[in-house]
């Protein structure tokens, strides 16, 4: 099978016989994947990988040695892999399992492949009315989806999400279902016309005003969006922090002790409400698709989504 290979920080085309799947595992045809700003990162050496990268796809499922009604479905999948056994999952936190594989960044071969496996413990069957091109941003929705799990969200709240790249896109369709006074802060001119299109406000870094925000969900990928959510936070507000990028970032945390900043940090989420959102069409991802590669053409797929500004790159066979 051809795959994409991330080693030393380089990316290329290599050729694999396919894998096998455990008793309790499916072997998966790839029909998209989506290159995220993870993916990015890991690129750039945010976590120590070698093997093949991605984790956003939908796909088919072409043998499943432990339950063969799952042969043919159309599917996504979680990312976490969990023992099911260690404290965080014997309390139901099996995203936070002590000995966890992640898809394409721990430890795992993730699905920039033309075939991959994951557990069916971790599928999704995909509804007949939702697209691949839909399909496959099941992830990331799901990232943003986790935000309302962890943040109580009301109507009369101001809130400002910082980036609309991929994810703060996804992220602020699902935080303008809550009703909230919802601003988008992004410089980029057709980011902020893809939100206009949907109803969302939209702004220039430079105008965010100091304190004004209860709410502030920081998505754009960089380490300078801190300075801006902490700039805007009210004094007893809330960041919730979506950005993972290589190296450090240095902070005076003494005003937020004094402000009472509080700091949430939210990494992934639910695949079920994600689904309905899509199945509802209540959130519509298809604008976001820049462009599709093949995976022969990886690197050149990289780049793109590197531009600045790129919305979301598509990988295919």
């Amino acid at each position: 099978m051809e795959c994409l290979w991330l080693e030393d920080r380089k990316l290329g085309v290599k050729n694999f016989p396919p894998p096998t799947p455990a008793k309790d595992e499916a072997i998966i045809r790839l029909l998209l994947a989506g290159i995220c700003r993870t993916d990015i990162e890991m690129l750039r050496g945010y976590h120590p990988f070698s093997g093949v990268p991605g984790h956003e796809f939908v796909g088919e499922v072409m043998h499943a040695p432990g339950d063969s009604s799952w042969e043919g479905q159309r599917v996504v999948g979680e990312i976490n892999l969990s023992c099911g056994e260690c404290a965080h999952c014997r309390k139901g936190r099996p995203n936070h399992c002590e000995i966890r594989t992640v898809l394409g960044i721990v430890d795992r071969d993730g699905v920039f492949a033309e075939t991959f496996t994951l557990p069916l413990c971790n599928l999704h069957e995909v509804p007949k009315s939702i697209p691949d091109e839909a399909a496959v941003f099941t992830e990331p929705l799901a990232a943003a989806c986790e935000i309302l799990d962890q943040v109580r969200v009301r109507t009369t709240d101001v809130v400002l999400v910082i980036g609309a790249g991929k994810l703060g896109q996804l992220v602020a369709r699902t935080l303008q279902l809550t009703g909230c006074a919802l601003q988008v802060a992004t410089k980029h001119q057709r980011q902020k016309q893809i939100l206009a299109d949907c109803g969302i406000a939209a702004m220039e870094p430079s105008q965010v005003s100091r304190g004004y925000a209860d709410l502030v969900v920081e998505v754009s990928g960089t380490p300078a969006g801190l300075d801006l959510a902490r700039q805007a936070v009210r004094s007893r507000g809330t960041i919730v922090l979506k950005s993972t990028y290589s190296g450090s970032k240095e902070l005076d945390l003494s005003s937020w002790v004094v402000d009472e900043i509080t700091l949430v940090g939210s990494r992934c989420g639910p695949f079920a409400p994600a689904l309905r959102l899509l199945e509802k069409s209540l959130v519509d991802p298809l604008p976001l698709i820049e462009a599709r590669y093949p995976l022969c053409q990886g690197d050149r797929a990289f780049e793109h989504a590197q531009k600045p500004g790129a919305l979301k790159v598509l990988l295919h066979p």
